[in-house]
């Protein structure tokens, strides 16, 4: 029977004692992870003052934040998973604009928030490794856990930031009827089963581990498992599938392009992973998991905000989503409003008429599925316009109706006129063998509109071969005349969301501004780059002096 809340699922798993919680040091039943909840939940509410009953939690993934998570649903709160990447005046910024009372986290997390004004007291702070932590939660033990009266399917129970990869971060609210009846239809979708063991190695704080693993894991009285480093770790990835005889997993494509980056094993092939679930990863990447790792991967498409715009279909071809998951998702042109025609595909599934295809992806009858943001109705006006439920992100729907994923909104780049998806320029350059990460991006041209950069990661700078890579772009077929990237940035490190997504609004900003090699291309023909020196940044910001475009550079 289908539950309305998560705090009904919670209590539907009081004497369960099936596995709920395990890490390489300590596991809990389903039964006692219920009665860990109840204890942190009850102590929330010994604890609650005037105003929103929201619980801050700054923690890696630890069974602390899981528990948590527990407490929040029994108790009636709202679990607000603050990003533990966030540093200084951007964290002071997002944990003031949801209102936390309380924040759970540990002393490293302290170590964060201790310079910081966010209008709490010394007492507003819970921090799980304090040696006196455990008596306070015992002494709320309660024999009979059960829910607060108030709790309903509306009761607010995640503040979700999003990733904020183009733009800053916005809090997505998410109340107990809507993640349980995600993790049902979740369930359904990805089958979810009781005798899985879901490893948990996305961060706890982001939809794509709540959503996709725990609550399904919930739903189901699943085992979910957590790392041993706390957070996704590739070098730790198939030492912990083996330890916990994982058989599901969920991750998005860098993290998987970290994980194919190590090196291959022979006995890689030997685990326990049926299937994971997750998002952005190249079909190149995909297809060398399911190889090496011997499991199925369901590349899915879905956010924070909302969900159920895709269904699978097994006849769908590399790249391909699914189909649209029924008839009020659509592809328009988000100035006209007109749907996109159906995209034409080369055999090399190249879209031939990218500026008639492809546009932004919308649900016509989203607007009443999306629960809002926390206090932005202006974010709020610009995802529900004309009553539909706009995404932000592109996409296009080919001749067969299967619909793919193009990039944000954002990730929109025109050259010389012409429309270029930086998604499809990411996935050309992954299939180098050398680059374990990239975020292509536009940047001004000086003289008017945009071109093309791309910042790639490299385990290794002077293993990186500007003629080399410039043959090999060269030799895609697929890559557009107009696509090449005119600037290359290689890295070692790109700079990350906390849930591992290239953090492109940072590196647009510093444009050829770093410490990091830039490789130019200029002129026409094969790719050709050539490092920039230092005298060459100041004759191209020179040129934008002269054309009058230097406001395009700021400071």
């Amino acid at each position: 029977m289908e539950r309305a809340t998560i705090a009904e699922m919670l209590l539907d798993r009081l004497g369960d004692e099936h596995l709920g919680v395990r890490t390489r040091e300590q596991d809990w039943t389903w039964d006692q992870t219920v009665r860990e909840s109840a204890a942190r939940g009850a102590l929330a509410t010994s604890l609650r003052v005037e105003g929103q009953f929201h619980i801050g939690v700054l923690l890696e993934n630890t069974p602390e934040f899981l528990f948590w998570l527990g407490g929040a649903a029994l108790s009636g709160a709202a679990i607000v998973g603050i990003n533990p990447t966030r540093r200084g005046a951007e964290l002071e910024a997002e944990v003031r604009y949801v209102d936390c009372q309380l924040i759970v986290t540990d002393a490293a997390g302290m170590d964060q928030l201790r310079r910081l004004d966010l209008g709490l007291t010394e007492d507003r702070f819970i921090l799980v490794d304090d040696p006196a932590y455990l008596d306070r939660v015992a002494a709320h033990r309660v024999e009979q856990p059960v829910a607060a009266p108030a709790v309903d399917e509306s009761t607010l129970f995640l503040l979700l930031f999003t990733s904020g990869t183009t733009g800053m971060s916005k809090a997505v609210r998410c109340s107990q009827g809507r993640l349980s009846r995600l993790a049902y239809a979740n369930s359904a979708k990805y089958g979810h089963v009781r005798e899985d063991v879901d490893y948990c190695c996305m961060p706890l704080f982001h939809g794509n581990a709540l959503m996709a693993l725990w609550a399904p894991a919930l739903a189901n009285g699943a085992t979910v498992c957590l790392p041993q480093a706390r957070k996704f770790s590739a070098s730790g990835f198939l030492p912990d599938v083996k330890f916990f005889g994982a058989t599901f997993f969920t991750y998005v494509g860098k993290a998987l392009s970290y994980l194919m980056a190590t090196p291959e094993k022979a006995d890689d092939i030997d685990n326990s992973l049926v299937r994971g679930f997750g998002t952005e990863a190249s079909p190149e990447d995909q297809a060398e998991f399911v190889r090496r790792f011997g499991a199925s991967l369901f590349e899915g498409y879905g956010s924070s905000e909302g969900a159920g715009s895709v269904k699978l279909d097994p006849e769908a071809p590399e790249g391909a989503l699914g189909r649209p998951a029924h008839d009020e998702i659509a592809v328009v042109n988000p100035e006209t409003r007109v749907e996109c025609v159906r995209a034409k595909l080369d055999e090399h599934g190249r879209v031939l008429n990218p500026d008639e295809a492809i546009g932004e992806m919308i649900d016509k009858g989203g607007a009443k599925r999306f629960e809002g943001y926390y206090k932005n109705e202006q974010a709020v006006a610009d995802r529900i316009k004309h009553g539909w439920y706009w995404t932000g992100d592109l996409g296009y729907i080919d001749e067969a109706g299967f619909i793919y994923f193009a990039g944000r909104k954002g990730d929109w780049i025109r050259v010389d006129g012409e429309n270029t998806s930086a998604l499809m320029i990411e996935r050309i350059i992954r299939r180098h063998p050398k680059v374990i990460a990239t975020g292509v991006y536009a940047i001004p041209d000086p003289k008017s509109g945009d071109q093309v950069m791309a910042a790639i990661e490299v385990s290794d700078l002077t293993d990186f071969d500007p003629a080399e890579f410039a043959s090999f772009l060269g030799s895609q077929d697929d890559l557009g005349t107009k696509s090449a990237p005119r600037f290359v940035r290689v890295s070692t490190n790109l700079p990350v969301t906390g849930s591992n997504k290239v953090l492109k609004r940072e590196l647009q900003a510093q444009v050829w501004r770093c410490d990091e090699p830039v490789y130019r291309w200029e002129g026409r023909g094969e790719p050709d780059y050539v490092l920039m020196a230092d005298d060459d940044k100041r004759e191209l910001e020179a040129q934008f002096v002269a054309s009058g475009r230097q406001r395009f550079l700021g400071a």
